[in-house]
């Protein structure tokens, strides 16, 4: 792909959003390059990530995290590559950014940073070498195995002298390498040494006998010097602020050393170990990189023809849609079955059918709740109809007693169960399905799956969740455990317990019970149980929940099983009531309760948690894990629930020009934090910093469900 040129030295109009970059007042800013990231996925929930000016600013910073165990065990192997220029008058220019923890920054390559941008999904880095030339760097993973390309592509002229004797700058690259966890840090040791071994040009290590091997592999014509040094106490000022360990060693083998004219490419391929190691490193290298990338770039066109058929270049005819499009992917991954055997890994980690969702990196794994909120986003308004199926009918096969997983733990251990929505989003996801699809079949297999999850929800299940008989409504509650989507915990001390009914949760299981009436009907199976179900949520919900002194909706009634108590706090969660059906509340009521989201919820990045106005309210997300998780549904904004708000207000108003101003904030977004992605939340008070996770699956597929929404 070509890079498209212009005189502006930002790119921020929408109709750009596909060629976004960032220009040289970004790039050589140091903090404003340091507060700017760029991520790169392999569709197994390996990624690689890192500050745009290169310096790693988390832990979880690297160009090689590897999913040993997909999507879980991601494990840093390579943190990034220092580049050096040496030009032929002699003088060499360091590119990369180092920051310490004395304050030392070393080298400052931001200097020589004129621009990041995005082509597709790969992020390239442009840097000025002298008034003729120019080093263009690009970065991708293949898709389905854990192995980044690290492409050089020098481009410019050499005076004519030089170019007559063919002579070469000489490009060294410096990697830096580890073997952890990506949640932990490293303290090196001057007696530590990694085990470097070669074959040619094919270089593996490990970090210890047994640790996870990681291959280097450059070019024939590139030399290798071993080195074996620590570099001590690399400074992340992502996880200082966030009150996380915040400094660590990093171990660097050796510097590959590579001859490089103007029009040439060289390429290092970092790899966990596979197939592919073995193809590289030959008289070859640079034209398997190029199958790779071509193989890349014709993923991406597939994506983009998937998600509108009927449009040959989406990304010139709506270029936010195929952005999204592009980052919707990121978080589509494999959760392959290893029951059936080593030989059956490697087709399952690619298959339709074994696909889940990363909720958001660099953190998160595959949540229940998350995967069936993002599906309509990601999957459905992206064309990735059998991905759908296959997650649905891969969650739904998780079911314990009536639930399905909350989440998956990065160790691969045993799902957990403690979640009251996320079962009930999935049935929403299974409607939505089916409303795209018609895929009748679907239903009939799981049908018998759906209706003992609310036989199971009718007697109660785990942590209190169950059917008060009374008023047909749904009640949740445990101590100690947190159910709903707000589920922050400090210690032993739930933040937000919404123990009781959550008005949300009863809204999702009107729905559920609607849904099931209707499917009864459609499979010619009894009806009867989710019709009386239905019409006595129908009967009792306005009644119970409407908070007639407000003007809006109870967060939650019955708190703790106490009847009559409720919660009068003013949240985002009662837009759901109107968002996911039009049969619960009055259009008085919708109006009513619309205006006091809007004049107290609503930001340019989506929703606050909490009214300003209420006591608890936190002015501030950003902080230690005490005041995050303090914060985090006390008032932080959260740019998915723009969705609902979407949904209500096309409702009232069948306006689809108004939404295209609630969206715009969002889609500059794409330029603000992780080029090119949507951060999971933003500080509730102006300037609305992003915080939390950089990219999050559910803030994308909402963005992009909305942005559909508003073309009409």
């Amino acid at each position: 792909m070509i890079i498209e040129q212009d005189a502006a030295t930002t790119n921020r109009a929408p109709t750009n959003a596909w060629n976004l970059y960032v220009g040289p007042e970004i790039c050589q800013n140091l903090r404003e390059g340091l507060d700017h990231e760029w991520l790169v996925t392999n569709g197994l929930g390996g990624y690689g990530a890192g500050a745009i000016n290169g310096a790693t600013t988390r832990s979880y910073h690297g160009l090689l995290v590897a999913a040993l165990q997909p999507p879980v065990d991601r494990t840093v192997l390579v943190t990034k590559i220092d580049e050096e220029v040496t030009l032929l008058d002699g003088q060499t220019l360091k590119l990369g950014v180092n920051e310490y923890k004395d304050g030392t920054i070393d080298p400052q390559g931001n200097q020589y940073l004129e621009r990041v941008g995005l082509e597709g999904d790969i992020p390239y880095f442009i840097y000025r070498l002298s008034e003729t030339l120019t080093l263009e760097k690009r970065i991708w993973m293949e898709y389905g195995q854990n192995t980044t390309y690290v492409q050089y592509v020098l481009q410019g002229s050499l005076d004519e002298e030089s170019e007559k004797n063919t002579q070469h700058v000489m490009l060294s690259l410096l990697p830096f390498c580890l073997s952890r966890d990506y949640h932990a840090t490293t303290q090196g040791s001057q007696d530590w040494h990694f085990l470097v071994n070669h074959e040619g040009n094919r270089y593996c290590l490990r970090a210890y006998e047994g640790a996870p091997p990681v291959y280097l592999i450059a070019g024939p014509t590139t030399t290798f010097t071993p080195t074996g040094y620590w570099y001590w106490h690399v400074f992340h000022v992502r996880d200082s602020e966030r009150g996380l360990p915040d400094t660590e060693d990093v171990y660097q083998p050796g510097i590959f050393r590579i001859p490089i004219a103007p029009g040439q490419r060289a390429t290092l391929v970092l790899s966990a170990g596979n197939d592919l190691v073995t193809e590289f490193g030959g008289p070859q290298h640079e034209e398997l990189v190029a199958q790779a990338l071509t193989r890349h770039s014709l993923r991406v066109k597939q994506l983009l023809t998937a998600a509108a058929p009927s449009i040959s270049k989406l990304y010139l005819q709506d270029p936010v849609q195929a952005r999204l499009v592009v980052a919707a992917d990121e978080f589509i991954v494999a959760r392959p079955d290893y029951a059936n055997g080593g030989e059956g890994k490697q087709e399952l980690r690619l298959s339709p059918d074994r696909k889940t969702i990363i909720a958001g990196y660099p953190w998160f794994t595959d949540w229940g709740r998350d995967s069936m909120i993002s599906l309509t986003g990601l999957m459905l308004s992206t064309g990735r109809y059998s991905e759908a199926r296959g997650l649905l009918k891969a969650f739904a096969s998780f079911t314990h007693d009536g639930l399905i997983p909350n989440r998956f733990p990065d160790s691969g251990a045993a799902p957990e169960y403690n979640t009251v929505d996320a079962t009930l989003w999935m049935f929403h996801a299974i409607s939505s399905y089916l409303s795209a699809t018609g895929d009748w079949t679907l239903l009939k297999e799981l049908f018998p799956v759906l209706s003992n999850i609310i036989q199971w929800h009718v007697r109660g299940t785990d942590y209190g969740i169950g059917v008060d008989s009374v008023d047909g409504l749904l009640r949740a509650g445990a101590p100690g455990v947190q159910l709903t989507w707000m589920d922050a915990k400090v210690n032993e001390r739930v933040i937000t317990p919404r123990r009781g009914k959550p008005v949300e949760v009863n809204a999702l299981w009107y729905c559920a019970l609607t849904y099931m009436e209707s499917w009864a009907v459609h499979l010619s199976t009894d009806a009867s149980q989710y019709s009386l179900l239905r019409s006595q949520v129908s009967q009792n919900f306005a009644s119970r929940f409407w908070y007639e002194q407000g003007g809006y909706l109870y967060d939650v009634v019955d708190v703790d099983g106490n009847a009559g108590q409720n919660d009068a706090s003013l949240r985002p969660n009662q837009l759901f009531a109107a968002s996911l059906t039009h049969n619960l509340l009055s259009e008085e009521q919708t109006r009513s309760m619309f205006q006091k989201v809007t004049e107290y919820l609503l930001t340019p990045m989506g929703l606050r948690s909490l009214s300003p106005n209420n006591p608890e309210y936190h002015h501030h997300f950003n902080g230690n894990q005490v005041q995050r998780d303090s914060a985090y549904h006390q008032g932080a904004v959260w740019p998915w629930l723009i969705g609902p708000y979407i949904d209500v207000h096309l409702y009232l108003n069948s306006d689809c020009s108004a939404l295209l101003p609630l969206l715009e904030p969002l889609i500059d977004h794409l330029w603000v934090s992780c080029l090119g992605t949507i951060s999971e939340v933003a500080e509730p008070e102006p300037p609305y910093t992003p915080g939390g996770c950089f990219a999050q699956a559910w803030s994308v597929a909402e963005l992009l469900r909305c942005w559909l929404l508003a073309a009409g």
